[in-house]
């Protein structure tokens, strides 16, 4: 049996078949000779700065050696952090995730770096470096599994958010998942999180989880602000929004919620709450932000519930409201719509006004992430089946056709069940009208959603 090829071996013989003198190799790695020649000899152990320069000096491309050396250094002999924590973040910075992977199962039996492993988790975050901070917290929370820590809790809040993503079915097993530690987080931390919480719920169309956690984020919001005597700067709290804006998120929320349940008399109720914003003591500027924002919010929602409830004269209003917020453009598109199929309104030269609009957002689904992610990706379904619904009314079949395919392909890819069931009952009401395209697209689409299905049959997959 032929010994394993280690860093030290494969440097030795590189500099061998290239003819190099170790002095040679030393000036064009920028590597001290006398510490190649240890490092050789393995008398010296290799810094992770000096194995990047031996790399670069050997011409091969960076990391190619940082699988090798998690074996050695980590693996096959006790881990120091003093040369782990580098390693770590090198392979954060070159995206060598099955690296780390390895290396920190290895690690977790040395108890005493879980706490360095949460600091540096914090740090790739921070910089951008999700899917490796993800392992780390996934790490030091199966450490601390059977602990009731504030740590365990802010690593199930962080692997809860950087779970969210396109997948109906995957989010609301995350959210499931992570709900439980909400109450061992800080007071204050708790506030991001229910928010957090209750947008992935109503995301999800669960408008009662969604309004109950609403209710919890403005009482406690209420609580903290009641003992909290003075202001706390922007750099020095744990919030990430001035508390007063919890509580209006949480009016925000619950208005939300009572809207697509079509309780808009209700809706108006918790939207006139916030007024009251611009009350707010001694505004600073930063608090003027977000009352600007739920002030914008409160009009345009008034606007909204009453359309809703069938009043058309405000209708120009809220159309020329849209037009100077152009943010807001898909969520009241699709509730203009929707407004037009219950009450029979001809909305022709809306939709032709938005024609360029509407074009760009089913050219453009998945430019935002998380919890932004979505709703995007929600209400972008949600403005197909509506427009499906408002040409199939008048009678103009092929164009609802096409949207309803678009939006039966949208709800397929974002796994969304009762977006899927919606369209094909839809679809299977109206498919005399049917061209053969649309009939072969729609074949295709199913196949697609079974084969799902069986897949998840057969590896015995739950909801949660």
């Amino acid at each position: 049996m032929e010994p394993a090829t280690t860093i030290r071996s494969t440097i030795e013989d590189y500099i061998r078949k290239q003819g190099y003198t170790l002095q040679y190799f030393a000036d064009i790695s920028g590597v001290n000779a006398g510490t190649l020649s240890a490092i050789i000899k393995g008398t010296r152990p290799i810094a992770m700065a000096q194995l990047d320069l031996i790399t670069q000096g050997m011409n091969l491309e960076e990391g190619y050696f940082y699988e090798t050396y998690g074996g050695e250094c980590f693996v096959e002999s006790a881990p120091h952090w003093r040369r782990l924590e580098p390693f770590l973040q090198r392979c954060a910075e070159l995206d060598k995730l099955d690296c780390i992977q390895r290396v920190i199962q290895q690690v977790t039996d040395d108890r005493s770096y879980i706490s360095e492993l949460f600091e540096m988790a914090e740090g790739m975050l921070e910089r951008g470096q999700q899917q490796a901070a993800r392992m780390l917290y996934e790490c030091v929370a199966e450490c601390e599994k059977y602990q009731h820590s504030e740590r365990l809790a802010l690593c199930q809040y962080r692997i809860f958010t950087l779970s969210l993503g396109q997948n109906q079915h995957d989010n609301l097993r995350a959210a499931v998942h992570f709900e439980p530690y909400i109450n061992r987080l800080d007071e204050e931390r708790q506030l991001d999180a229910i928010k957090d919480l209750a947008n992935t719920y109503a995301s999800l169309r669960y408008w009662d989880k969604s309004f109950s956690l609403a209710d919890d984020l403005g009482r406690k919001a209420e609580i903290i602000q009641s003992y909290t005597k003075k202001k706390i700067s922007k750099e020095n709290r744990v919030t990430a929004y001035p508390l007063f804006v919890y509580q209006a998120y949480s009016n925000l929320l619950k208005a939300n919620a009572c809207e697509w349940k079509g309780e808009y008399t209700d809706a108006l109720v918790y939207t006139k709450k916030n007024v009251d914003l611009a009350k707010t003591p001694n505004p600073s500027d930063e608090d003027m932000i977000y009352i600007n924002m739920f002030n914008r919010w409160t009009e345009v929602n008034t606007y909204l519930y009453n359309l809703m409830m069938g009043d058309k004269e405000v209708l120009p209003i809220y159309v020329a409201w849209i037009e100077q917020n152009e943010e807001e453009t898909l969520t009241a598109l699709v509730k203009i719509i929707e407004a037009a199929n219950n009450f029979d309104m001809d909305i022709d030269h809306i939709i032709l006004k938005f024609d360029n609009s509407i074009n760009s957002m089913f050219s453009d689904t998945a430019s935002t992430e998380g919890h932004n992610e979505q709703i995007k990706n929600d209400q972008y379904s949600k403005l197909l089946f509506e427009l499906a619904m408002y040409h199939f009314n008048r009678e103009r079949y092929a164009e609802g056709m096409q949207k309803l395919v678009t939006c039966l392909s949208s709800a397929i890819r974002i796994n969304n069940s009762n977006d899927i069931i919606q369209c094909v009952a839809l679809f299977e009401r109206y498919r005399s009208f049917a061209s053969q395209e649309v009939e072969v697209t729609y074949h295709n689409l199913m196949e697609e959603v079974n084969s799902y299905y069986e897949i998840k049959k057969n590896h015995g997959y739950t909801l949660v």
